[in-house]
């Protein structure tokens, strides 16, 4: 077994929901590291590959996700995770039984769970990310109230539970994450996004467009652009979402595609395109706010999560939302230039995070 360390260590696990999960756990890593913490991380796949890109000092464990597998269509997209359900829980189970093992063989001192219902252990102290308390389904109602039963049940497992997002009217998640009743211990931490905003980056690009999501979907939207894009008068450059395999295109002498960007390289390429295209997930949708960025968004069909948010933001006037199968680029850019945009009020709290994350690890 390793020597105790006063050094305190902690375990850090996103969701394999997309990529965003671990994305926004960036900032939450880099700020554990600046209070003096060691950090595990556990992951696979994808989600280890750009992690490890990021933190190349870090270990990393393998830890099975949850595997979900996604419809072609969107209309199946609910029923579809709901049959795996029983699948879910295992992997639950699962990561329960591994976390008291880890514990033991990493002298873990605390967990940090992005969305991952057993991480929670006795002994330490655990936290819990997530900005869907009341989770959003194509049924509605019902269904609805019970699953956020369940969700309760295992958020009250943790010692916190920490929201990414602001507890006034003025925020990005709605009633997703403001329901009529909170988890006790709850804590909002503001936006949590890993880039900085600067204004001396010179403008690149027209558009840049981020692919990103789970497949099929994540093909479907990349073929839909790339074949109304080269047809338009404008510079672009898409981004298709596939950390762990580095590959640059030239698709015409205007537009340029890429396989992934790290931190640093979508930051700056964020700062330099004059619009964004993406998807309606979370994560994205708090780096556009942090660096003010207005922008198109196409939520993944059938996610209700995603598809609520693209509504409730574009009625705020903060982003022009169009669902996938009414998505025409061409009309998208025309539409935009009379939309009635909104700035996002919370500038000037961009870090309330840090003084959640400190905190936490001066109490380890």
């Amino acid at each position: 077994m390793p020597t105790k360390s006063a050094r305190k260590t902690v375990l850090v696990v996103p969701l394999d929901w997309g990529l965003g999960h671990a994305t926004r756990d960036i900032p939450i890593i880099h700020e554990l590291l600046n209070a003096g913490c060691n950090v595990v991380i556990a992951a696979e796949g994808k989600h280890a590959a750009l992690l490890g890109q990021e933190f190349p000092q870090l270990t990393i464990l393998p830890l099975p996700g949850y595997r979900i597998q996604y419809a072609q269509k969107g209309w199946f997209f609910g029923p579809k995770i709901i049959q795996q359900i029983p699948q879910i829980i295992k992997s639950i189970k699962y990561e329960q039984k591994w976390l008291h093992q880890i514990v033991k063989e990493h002298n873990i001192d605390a967990v940090i769970s992005d969305n991952r219902f057993g991480l929670y252990h006795r002994d330490i102290p655990t936290v819990i990310i997530s900005h869907q308390l009341l989770i959003k389904t194509p049924f509605g109602g019902v269904i609805e109230t019970i699953l956020q039963k369940i969700n309760y049940s295992y958020i009250r497992k943790y010692g916190a539970c920490w929201i990414p997002d602001y507890a006034g009217s003025n925020n990005l998640s709605g009633i997703l994450g403001h329901p009529k009743a909170l988890p006790p211990n709850t804590k909002y931490l503001g936006c949590l996004s890993r880039f900085e905003n600067r204004p001396d980056v010179a403008k690149k690009y027209d558009l840049l467009v981020l692919i990103s999501g789970p497949e099929p979907q994540r093909s479907n939207l990349e073929k839909m652009v790339l074949e109304q894009v080269a047809a338009l008068p404008i510079s672009a450059l898409i981004v298709s979402g596939k950390p762990g395999t580095p590959e640059t295109k030239q698709v015409t002498d205007r537009i340029q595609q890429v396989n992934h960007l790290n931190a640093k390289e979508l930051n700056e390429a964020m700062l330099g395109a004059d619009m964004v295209l993406s998807r309606s997930g979370y994560t994205t949708l708090m780096d556009l706010v942090k660096l003010n960025k207005r922008a198109i968004l196409v939520p993944t069909p059938g996610q209700s999560e995603q598809e609520y948010l693209g509504k409730f933001l574009m009625k705020k006037g903060f982003f022009y939302n169009v669902n996938q199968s009414e998505f025409r680029l061409e009309k998208a850019l025309e539409d935009i230039k009379t939309f009635p945009w909104k700035s996002f009020e919370h500038e000037e709290d961009m870090e309330q995070y840090k003084q959640v994350v400190r905190d936490f690890a001066a109490a380890l």
